[in-house]
């Protein structure tokens, strides 16, 4: 059982957790992965490493609460305990000989491009950071990226809070003026990688992007984390949790990892309507 020793509201649907877990916190890295069970009868769900502290001993974790297992563990309240809580797992993102970097953050994806952000700050990279939200409501982390970014952008999409525009039209200003990075690094939605990578491409500026598809058991022993790689013509398989999270965003067909991540929107959106129905019910 893993205590919960912080929980946080960053925005209606966005909460913050720090889990005492001592094991995961002593090696953890950023970029890698825990996957967590409420309870005994709960499903396995995949979560980034948000952050961590190896003295204190515990992992920071934020999730989006979308379907019937984030509901349940939103339900959750400090001092209470979840079952499993097991980690670090995937890969961790490469960040050795960097010198100059842009981190691309849209939504929920932040809470994963942050502690990128500040690793590479503390190591005195030069980092800018571009983050993008909806609307001004769901804005997070704009402190933590300051502080851990010489220069940030925050966007959203109304114009409600920083500049008006997605996270390409920064990106796309830099490089018509002919600001150059060792590398992009871009966490969020799959159709924002889809168009930072496309962005970033005829700059010839590697490109990394964080892909968190279905995962069950980890390992990749199931398959359900499956991706398609495009290399030299060929298409190639690769698992997220064990092969990634992180790739070559040049390779990925995001065209398939979209049409897989929707197959079970409906099937999630039911279960999560009827385990919020159950909570109200306690």
């Amino acid at each position: 059982m893993y205590k919960i020793l912080k929980k946080q509201e960053l925005n209606p649907t966005v909460t913050l957790m720090e889990i005492e877990a001592p094991l995961v916190a002593a090696k953890a890295e950023p970029g890698q992965f825990i996957i967590l069970r409420v309870d005994e009868s709960g499903e396995r769900i995949p979560l980034t490493v948000a952050g961590y502290d190896r003295a204190a001993g515990w992992v920071r974790i934020i999730f989006q609460i979308v379907g019937a297992t984030t509901a349940k563990l939103n339900a959750k309240n400090e001092g209470d305990y979840i079952e499993d809580f097991v980690g670090p797992l995937g890969v961790a993102t490469k960040i050795e000989g960097l010198k100059k970097v842009c981190i691309v953050g849209g939504g929920v994806g932040c809470a994963i491009a942050l502690p990128i952000a500040q690793k590479l700050h503390e190591m005195g990279v030069e980092v800018t950071s571009i983050i993008g939200f909806r609307n001004k409501d769901l804005l997070i982390l704009e402190d933590e990226f300051r502080a851990a970014s010489d220069r940030l952008f925050v966007m959203t999409d109304d114009g409600s809070y920083g500049t008006q525009g997605n996270v390409c039209v920064p990106l796309n200003d830099m490089f018509a003026a002919g600001e150059t990075f060792d590398e992009v690094i871009t966490i969020g939605p799959l159709i924002m990688m889809k168009f930072v990578v496309a962005a970033t491409k005829p700059t010839g500026i590697p490109c990394t992007v964080s892909m968190n598809p279905i995962m069950i058991d980890g390992t990749g022993m199931c398959g359900g984390c499956r991706l398609t790689l495009l290399r030299d013509g060929k298409r190639e398989t690769r698992f997220a949790c064990v092969d990634g999270p992180d790739f070559n965003g040049y390779e990925v067909d995001f065209d398939e990892a979209m049409t897989r991540g929707g197959m079970y929107r409906n099937f999630e959106r039911h279960a999560y309507e009827e385990t919020c129905n159950l909570l109200k019910g306690e």
